[in-house]
Order: structure tokens, then C-alpha cells, then sequence
């Protein structure tokens, strides 16, 4: 919109410029977002961003409408705004003048009230990030938290909510909101950021911060109670399941609220083709396991042996199904998909050498000679004994993996 404000502006059509400009061109305000930007938050101040909002509401709206599919919801992001946006714009002071908002933070509720408004106006649902559910208040100590908003509870608003980091305070930010009446999209980091590597092996790509994300993540996550599937911390370590102790469980009042899960691949860091369906398979498997069938008997059970033996179960099934048929399909379904192959597991007890891999019906290829494994390699079928240097590589039909190498001390 900067490009077409400045384009308009030299060919004097100051009205069609201005239209659609999202900021104020006064606006001496510094600040920093968490991607790096200090130039990416609309200013709500401005008409001009409404209409632009509504003119991108209504693009979409009839794309759905040409398609013969109903438009019923909207996400209008809503999350990240760093921390010194506004503070320095001519346009946010006239505003907070003429509407007595005295804090910038309340300029965020002026802003969340009025899209909504204009969604309604179309018939048509708001959606966002957990932030347009959440108040910043005050606590009796002078510090800052965030409580479940009392002024949307009512205007049917979908959130999604990512912020569940094990150890990070928010464990139960999901269950806070929907237990306040808001309808909840579980869309928790711990299990369905798929842009977070497999496991922290330095070789494998992803980032880390909200923890490590493979397939069996995906899988085992119980939307009702998801406490009791946490395992590991942040750093992919045993967790402590006392961080739980005094946080807020899910009511049969919010469990209705619980509208749906939601896996994301966030792309800044995805390089390509390649790399997205690295990341993205066959986690979105384990995904699409836990948000199209019914809850297992393992998430229902109260019994913590009980529930584990269920689990167990259940995995060992969804297993064998990915490593006897489901990864040989996405081989070669649509083309061909560059889906990440498990590497081996291997431990040298007793002088021996023993392998395995995550999903049954995968082969383990391996070399002793310092060449790399190769479907005419030999085929691990048991301990090997005899090696100064051994490679390991897993293959999916003539697909292979990364190359393990165990050296004999």
C-alpha cells in the first residue's frame, strides 16, 4: 500500500491514494517485531485501514461466492504487535482523545471491537490469534497478566490459540479461554508447530524454541486434556508434570468450546518445495490421525496404566501403517513427495552394534566399508558384531534417509 499511496501521489490523485494507505505518514513511533520488521503494523487509527480490511474481506468473499462455497469466518491475525507501535502517531493521539482511551494497550480492544463490527456488518464470523480474546489487566503486586476478555465472551468471536509451551506460564491459556465462553482452535506449539525440528540432532533442520515436534507428537496430543500427554520440556528434556499442579482444567462447559485443532508451517524459515514437505511429512499424518477420529480410549482413561497400555497400542497400529504403507504411498502419490525418512537408531552393547527405526517395515542398510548405503548394501537384520566403521541409512522403497555413522572406540 506504500508503493500505490506514493505512485497515486506523484500522478496528484491524493484521494485514491490515501484510500487504502496503512499508516499515518506522521508516525515517528520505534518499535520492533519479533521478525525483525519496524514497519508492519497497520495503524488503527486510520479510516483508510478499515477499508482496506473490507476491501480484502470482500475479495475473498467472492472468490467463495464464484466457487459456490460459503464464507462463514475470517482470521484476521491479530497477534505480535510489538511493543512501542503507535506511541508516537498523530493519528493514535487524536483518536485516544476523541475515544477517552487513556493506555495504548486498550487501543488494541477499540481496534479488535471495530473489525468485528465490520465482519458482523457482512455476516461473517471473526477469527484470530488467542490475543483478541485476552485483557491485559494489572495484579495487586503492579505487575501485568492477561485474563480471558469479558468484553468479546459473547460475540461468538473462533480463537486460535498456539501459547502452551511446556514451563512457560501459559500451560493452560487454551483451556482458560474456552472455558470463558470463547470458541477455541487448539493450534498448541508443543505438538503442531511443524516448522520446529524433528528432534535436536544438530543435523536436523527446524527451529527449537517451543520444543521439538516428530511425528509421534502429533499423534499422542489429547485436545480434552493434553496435560497428560506432555513429556517432554522445551528443550526436549523430561518433564516436571508439576508446572500442571495449579493450572486451570477443561470444564464440560469449555470442552464444548473446543471447536477444532490446527496444525501450522510457519514458512520464513523453509527454503523451498523440498524442505516444506520435509517438515511437514509425516508429521501432518499424526496431525491428520488426531483431528479426524474419534478420541481413543487412551485419552478417555483416568487410569495412568490403563491409558499408556491403550496408547501403546494405538501407536504400534498407526506404526506399522505408516512404515509398511502409508510412507511408500506419498513416495510416489501426486509425483512424489520429499517426506523425512526416520534415521536409525543404533547402541553398541557389549561390543555389538544393535539398530532400529520408529516405523516397523523400514529397512536399515548398512555398510562396513566406509562407502554409503546403498539398496544393494546389506540389509540389517540383527546385532553386528564385526565393524571398525559402520553406516546406517533407512530407506522407504529406493528412498533414503540421512546417513548414521558409529565408529568403534
Amino acid at each position: 500500500m506504500d508503493h500505490r499511496y506514493r505512485r497515486l501521489m506523484k500522478q496528484g490523485e491524493t484521494a485514491a491514494a490515501t484510500q487504502y494507505l496503512l499508516r499515518d505518514t506522521l508516525d515517528q513511533s520505534i518499535y520492533k517485531s519479533v521478525q525483525g520488521y519496524n514497519d508492519n503494523v497497520m495503524n488503527i487509527a486510520l479510516p483508510s485501514t478499515y477499508n482496506f480490511i473490507g476491501k480484502v474481506v470482500d475479495e475473498i468473499s467472492e472468490m467463495y461466492r464464484l466457487a459456490g462455497i460459503p464464507l462463514k469466518t475470517v482470521h484476521l491475525g491479530g497477534d505480535e504487535v510489538p511493543k512501542g507501535v503507535w506511541e508516537r502517531s498523530p493519528a493514535i493521539a487524536q483518536l485516544m482523545q476523541q475515544q477517552k482511551i487513556t493506555t495504548y494497550d486498550d487501543l488494541w480492544y477499540y481496534y479488535i471491537g471495530k473489525v468485528n463490527r465490520l465482519l458482523k456488518a457482512k455476516n461473517l464470523q471473526m477469527a484470530g490469534w488467542e490475543e483478541i480474546a485476552m485483557r491485559k489487566v494489572s495484579t495487586a503486586d503492579g505487575k501485568s497478566t492477561y485474563i480471558a476478555n469479558p468484553d468479546f465472551v459473547n460475540e461468538n468471536f473462533q480463537v486460535y490459540v498456539w501459547n502452551n509451551v511446556w514451563g512457560g506460564g501459559n500451560e493452560d491459556l487454551s483451556y482458560r479461554l474456552a472455558n470463558a465462553g470463547y470458541k477455541v482452535v487448539l493450534s498448541a506449539v508443543t505438538n503442531y508447530y511443524f516448522d520446529l525440528a524433528y528432534n535436536q540432532n544438530a543435523n536436523e533442520p527446524g527451529l527449537y524454541w517451543g520444543g521439538y515436534v516428530d511425528t509421534d507428537k502429533a499423534f499422542y496430543f489429547s485436545p480434552f486434556d493434553y496435560y497428560k500427554t506432555a513429556t517432554e520440556d522445551a528443550s526436549g528434556n523430561v518433564l516436571n508434570t508439576a508446572i500442571f499442579k495449579d493450572k486451570e482444567r477443561l470444564t464440560d462447559k469449555g470442552k464444548q468450546h473446543i471447536v477444532g485443532i490446527q496444525s501450522q508451517l510457519w514458512s520464513e524459515k523453509i527454503s523451498g518445495a523440498e524442505a516444506m514437505e520435509y517438515m511437514l511429512l509425516p508429521k501432518l499424518l499424526g496431525y491428520a490421525e488426531r483431528a479426524w477420529t474419534a478420541e481413543p480410549a487412551w485419552s478417555k482413561e483416568t487410569d495412568s496404566v490403563k491409558s499408556k497400555s491403550h496408547y501403546l497400542k494405538d501407536w504400534n497400529q498407526f506404526a506399522n501403517l505408516l512404515g509398511q504403507r502409508e510412507l511408500l504411498r506419498i513416495r510416489y502419490y501426486a509425483g512424489g513427495f520429499k517426506f523425512r525418512v526416520p534415521t536409525p537408531g543404533a547402541v553398541v552393547t557389549n561390543g555389538q552394534l544393535i539398530a532400529n527405526v520408529q516405523f516397523p517395515g523400514l529397512i536399515i542398510k548398512y555398510t562396513t566399508d566406509g562407502s554409503e548405503p546403498s539398496l544393494k548394501s546389506k540389509t540389517y537384520t540383527g546385532a553386528v558384531k564385526q565393524y571398525s566403521k559402520i553406516k546406517l541409512k533407512v530407506f522407504v522403497g529406493d528412498y533414503g534417509g540421512k546417513t548414521v555413522c558409529i565408529e568403534r572406540p
